[in-house]
């Protein structure tokens, strides 16, 4: 990838993709390309068409997708399929009919088996049944990858995708009904301590052990990967570290100074017991993330606050 290339960014509004541009930014790439949800709906391959043809980006990063918690999905597992599945196929199929030589599709661990062995290494991919809370997301983000691999075999096209872990930091959305474990206890516990209130309701046990990710390790990973001349077709992206549900509870409320209890519902659902990824063979390449979890959750509670004051918070 050259300094000088186009560069599409593909949901850079939302907290991956903006982090993205940042993180391209940073390293001397200044012909990025976007487009507002307004302005090009992804979900209509003649739109995608049009515009890679009128644009003509050199490489393209795929951030955009619909994305939500155990909540939301479970709710909606044929939306998050349908609304993932095209994006995906109309973005990536668009950019290679319209001669875009380069292109990193950004997934999520979610595509792994339910019960994949821990760490999740990238072979497990397909080996099991997927976890049902989430199926429809993780066969949109399968799809993605799988196009992204038959093309680069078929037509010689470098296209290859990044496999990330839970994520947060700046931008995120904090939807207390259908966001991601982490932003909604950042509001929970946020709340309660503005408010006083004695507990913070908390979904399932607080057993299942997860590994997270700060938003700015990742985009550093998609530009580090960008980089490489020939990099696998799949690869995960990680801390390499895990902590169960109830620890990170009580790290979000020491990050906020909430002094509310914990208040588990074990009527709602856990997901998948345990989700490490296997990050060996990115970290063989020569990444490694920076932000430990307690550096990141200070950062983004700073953010969150800073958010909220200036009325741009993401609910």
């Amino acid at each position: 990838m050259n300094k000088t290339d186009r560069i599409y960014v593909a949901g850079h509004r939302g907290m991956v993709g903006s982090a993205v541009c940042r993180a391209l930014a940073k390293k001397g790439y200044a012909n990025v390309v976007t487009r507002t949800h307004k302005e090009l709906d992804l979900l209509d391959p003649a739109a995608v068409a049009a515009f890679y043809a009128a644009e003509k980006p050199d490489v393209a990063v795929i951030a955009a997708a619909r994305v939500g918690g155990i909540g939301a999905n479970s709710a909606a597992n044929a939306l998050f399929l349908y609304e993932n599945e095209m994006i995906a196929l109309n973005t990536i199929w668009g950019a290679y009919k319209a001669g875009v030589k380069r292109l990193l599709f950004l997934g999520s661990t979610c595509i792994y088996p339910r019960m994949a062995p821990q760490p999740i290494p990238e072979s497990a991919l397909l080996t099991s049944e997927l976890e049902k809370t989430n199926e429809g997301y993780a066969l949109a983000k399968i799809s993605g990858l799988k196009l992204c691999e038959f093309l680069r075999r078929d037509c010689g096209v470098l296209y290859h995708s990044l496999m990330p872990t839970n994520l947060y930091g700046p931008g995120d959305n904090y939807d207390v009904v259908g966001g991601h474990v982490l932003p909604t206890m950042i509001r929970k516990f946020e709340t309660a301590r503005v408010n006083g209130d004695a507990t913070v309701p908390l979904w399932g046990t607080g057993t299942p052990l997860r590994e997270f990710l700060h938003v700015d390790d990742l985009a550093a990973a998609c530009v580090f990967m960008l980089e490489l001349e020939n990099p696998p077709d799949l690869v995960n992206v990680g801390s390499g570290e895990e902590v169960s549900i109830r620890t990170l509870a009580e790290k979000v409320k020491a990050a906020t100074g909430c002094p509310a209890e914990l208040d588990w519902d074990s009527t709602k659902p856990d997901g998948t017991p345990r989700k490490l990824c296997d990050t060996t063979l990115i970290r063989s390449l020569g990444w490694k993330p920076e932000i430990d979890l307690d550096t990141g959750l200070a950062m983004t509670v700073a953010d969150y606050r800073a958010a909220l004051d200036a009325g741009t918070i993401r609910l």
